[in-house]
């Protein structure tokens, strides 16, 4: 079986491109090091590999189903979780008094990458689990934290979010769940939610649902909508659980691919009484669970880049052991066959693949970074470091969605009619993927995120912060031997994209909302391909200052990155060009189409 990870790679990304082992230096982590970060993802890559790996094409092939009234799952799932939870991993980012390690964020995602590589199915469990904790850390009150956070924590009990609905699907505004006031403080809810993964599931204790729903009363539209903590099983005094709380399972959603996770529609308050406590204040729901969103997106984004990377390595492995053709330049039928990487297409597409999976991790285990600088960096960067990330993530959604899904579509044509077939794990893959450009906003969403808020936010701050941080790279890259094509190449596309971006909102107030962001995508685009260029950039110059003193395995792995480094540069960084004269013309097309008229 194929490697899920490069473990390498994950090890340059995280102490040779980015600086985590000198986190320790700070108060928060000083009890950490790099022996400590490196044992942290040791025994990830052990549980991954024998907990998780085991059973992905069981659960791929035995969807979840419904058996007198309980979801059933694959056995392997259950003993995944229960290894997770063993291991520590539900707490490890969490203070020490919650039972944590203060483990940094961005360890966390390497560590959650080796789960997604292994099985993205049961990793969404943990994933979504973390998630609700973090969000209760923030804004429940302290009886709501020991009440409901606390199991979460400890990986007894298992979070979700529940926004959607059957009928507004990401239109939020439109959600018609209710809330009654009762007596007691508490409310009752009413309603149905759609697309709720791990709604409905015999993992844990119990599960906790963050309900959005609007109060009797409360003014349509997003201001109107608060957020509930409504749990699966009722909670008794002493913390135990209780009876029903008449969350029922409607349906399962029966998949393309990700089927290890339940898809739920569940009904709130049928056949008795669903009971929920407000989270924070009400009215401030949305603006709560956009930060678990985010979060969500972030983790959208690596789990694109470790399926895209799973799916990397399977067609790298394959086109090392797989013989058929010779060189152009042989014309002697009765010669051996070599091997398909020897072929100059093949290369193409493997190193298409490298590009996009490499330079999607190192997107997002930096995105992962900016959290830990706004936990524990320094007061006077703080700011920046929020709008710069606030900026970055619906790029570090949307990007390795997508071009995770032509890595994958590439690793099938590097192995053919073999990667076509389920003998394989990339279709697998592929199909698993394709939910990440949907799910947690899509493409569309992404970039009306991104040129309609994030762009403008602060006077532009955010924007002025990412330029400003790339140029300093580039001229820190200067004097660097192999590394000129890369850095030049990410100098032009910084430049056609602030030329177009300072022309497209300049136009904004006369285009009016519709026209302004009818292109939205195009921005998207190219200030992806101009980010994830500064990526390579920053792996290339780590590359090219280890380099003179590396030798064997070592010296072909940084060589190996500064040729990816060049193909980016060559192959991808062109394409800003099209999408920065297309976003600052304004085109009219799409905006002008007409329903009628497909």
């Amino acid at each position: 079986m194929a490697p899920f990870l490069s473990r390498r790679d994950l090890q340059f990304q995280l102490y040779e491109v980015l600086d985590t082992a000198s986190l320790p230096s700070r108060e928060r982590f000083a009890e950490h090091s790099r022996e400590v970060y490196d044992d942290v993802l040791n025994l990830a890559y052990n549980v991954a590999e024998k907990y998780f790996a085991n059973h992905t094409r069981e659960a791929d092939l035995h969807e979840p189903h419904v058996v007198d009234g309980k979801v059933q799952l694959v056995p392997g799932v259950q003993a995944a979780v229960d290894a997770f939870r063993d291991a520590g991993f539900f707490s490890a980012h969490h203070d020490e008094e919650l039972g944590g390690l203060q483990l940094p964020w961005v360890v966390l995602q390497a560590v959650q990458a080796h789960f997604q590589a292994a099985n993205i199915g049961s990793s969404g469990y943990p994933f979504l689990t973390i998630g609700n904790a973090n969000l209760q850390r923030e804004f429940a009150s302290a009886e709501q934290q020991a009440r409901y956070m606390q199991p979460l924590v400890e990986g007894r009990w298992f979070g979700t979010m529940a926004l959607s609905e059957p009928h507004a699907g990401s239109g939020l505004a439109d959600i018609t769940t209710s809330a009654t006031p009762r007596e007691d403080g508490r409310y009752n809810i009413s309603g149905s939610k759609m697309w709720i993964s791990g709604g409905e599931h015999e993992l844990s204790e119990n599960i906790v649902h963050l309900v959005l729903a609007r109060i009797k009363g409360a003014p349509a539209g997003v201001k109107g909508i608060s957020l509930f903590i409504v749990p699966r099983y009722r909670v008794n005094d002493d913390g135990s659980v209780g009876e029903s709380n008449h969350v029922v399972l409607a349906g399962l959603n029966h998949k393309m691919g990700y089927r290890g996770t339940t898809n739920t529609l569940l009904n709130f308050g049928e056949g008795g009484e669903t009971i929920g406590e407000l989270l924070g204040e009400p009215g401030r729901g949305l603006s709560y669970m956009f930060r678990m969103m985010n979060e969500a997106r972030i983790g959208v984004g690596m789990g694109a880049v470790m399926l895209g990377y799973a799916g990397y390595l399977a067609s790298l492995e394959y086109a090392r052991e797989r013989r058929q053709g010779r060189h152009a330049s042989n014309k002697d039928p009765e010669s051996g066959m070599v091997p398909i990487i020897d072929h100059a297409d093949v290369k193409r597409l493997l190193l298409r693949q490298k590009v996009f999976v490499e330079g999607g991790l190192a997107l997002g285990l930096y995105a992962s970074s900016l959290v830990d600088e706004i936990q524990t960096g320094p007061e006077d960067q703080k700011a920046d470091h929020e709008l710069l990330l606030d900026l970055l993530t619906p790029i570090v959604k949307s990007w390795p969605s997508k071009y995770s899904q032509e890595a994958l579509s590439d690793a099938i044509q590097v192995m053919g009619g073999a990667g076509y077939t389920r003998d394989y794990p990339v279709e697998m893959y592929y199909r698993d993927n394709r939910l990440n450009p949907i799910h947690e906003g899509t493409e569309g969403i992404q970039g009306n995120d991104l040129l309609g808020r994030k762009l403008t936010q602060a006077g532009g701050r955010g924007l002025q912060v990412l330029m400003e941080k790339m140029q300093a790279d580039i001229q820190a890259a200067e004097a660097l031997e192999g590394v000129g094509e890369i850095r030049t190449a990410l100098h032009t596309a910084i430049q056609q994209s602030g030329a177009a971006l300072t022309t497209i909102l300049g136009q904004a107030p006369q285009l009016g909302p519709d026209l302004f962001l009818a292109n939205a995508n195009s921005a998207l685009e190219m200030l992806g391909h101009t980010v994830v260029g500064w990526m390579w950039l920053r792996q290339a110059s780590a590359a090219a200052r280890a380099l003179p003193n590396a030798r064997g395995d070592d010296a072909d792995f940084y060589r190996g990155k500064l040729q990816a480094a060049r193909f980016f540069a060559i192959y991808e960084l062109p394409k800003v060009r099209a999408h920065a004269e297309l976003l600052a013309s304004a085109d009219p097309t799409t905006h002008d189409m007409q329903g009628a008229w497909f």
